[in-house]
């Protein structure tokens, strides 16, 4: 007999002894459809070939009961689950600070990480710290949040414009989805149909000089 293998979430399958249902649909561990039969042959059943009933479908007239290695399949469940996080992409605000009057060097420093954060799908706060009397001079910080935000168009939007917090100018930039190029052309990028070709200038004073000489032979 297998060893019992305690349920540790409550929507986990009932397994072996944990099904209440006396007949079910039974299926082996090959897939094939065995049919109904009494839930304690099923068990029976199972332990003869040391593997484990599950109920795979409770709310089914009878409930559907599979035979297989349980302990195996909730390992492979588990670690499907966990290389699922693993990919999933998790957004996270960071912060950038910056002063009303930022050097060029350390703008472009602050506003290349500000960039590759967005990109990467997380949101971000950019702030500028005022001091001291340079509280006087709001519309400086104010031109710097607004710079970062015509930078980053295309990459963040902010909803509100810059706002005061204490001593902090804030805004808060959340991603935008990146659209693919469209495959279609518009109708102003296709080519143009060709026109007709105009006689070449030789052509036309050949036919030209022609007609005169005829007009001469008949004077």
């Amino acid at each position: 007999m297998r060893n019992i293998i305690p349920r540790t979430e409550d929507d986990e399958p009932r397994i072996n002894h944990e099904i209440t249902s006396p007949q079910i649909l039974l299926v082996d561990e090959k897939g094939v459809k065995v049919g109904q039969i009494s839930t304690h042959e099923a068990i029976r059943m199972a332990e003869e070939r040391t593997l484990d009933l599950v109920e795979v479908a409770p709310l089914a007239k009878p409930p559907v009961c599979r035979i297989m290695d349980y302990g195996k399949y909730r390992y492979q469940l588990q670690k499907k689950e966990k290389d699922a996080r693993k990919k999933q992409k998790v957004q996270t605000m960071k912060e950038i600070k910056m002063r009303p009057k930022i050097d060029e060097h350390d703008y472009d420093y602050k506003s290349k990480a500000i960039r590759s954060f967005l990109e990467e799908g997380h949101r971000v706060k950019v702030s500028v710290f005022f001091r001291g009397r340079e509280m006087s001079f709001l519309s400086k910080g104010e031109e710097v949040l607004r710079r970062v935000m015509a930078e980053c168009d295309g990459l963040g939007k902010s909803d509100d414009a810059p706002r005061m917090e204490g001593r902090y100018m804030r805004i808060t930039l959340t991603p935008v989805s990146q659209s693919r190029p469209s495959d279609s052309r518009s109708a102003d990028s296709r080519p143009a149909a060709p026109r007709p070709e105009r006689p070449k200038p030789a052509q036309q004073s050949a036919g030209k000089d022609a007609g005169v000489a005829e007009a001469a032979k008949g004077a």
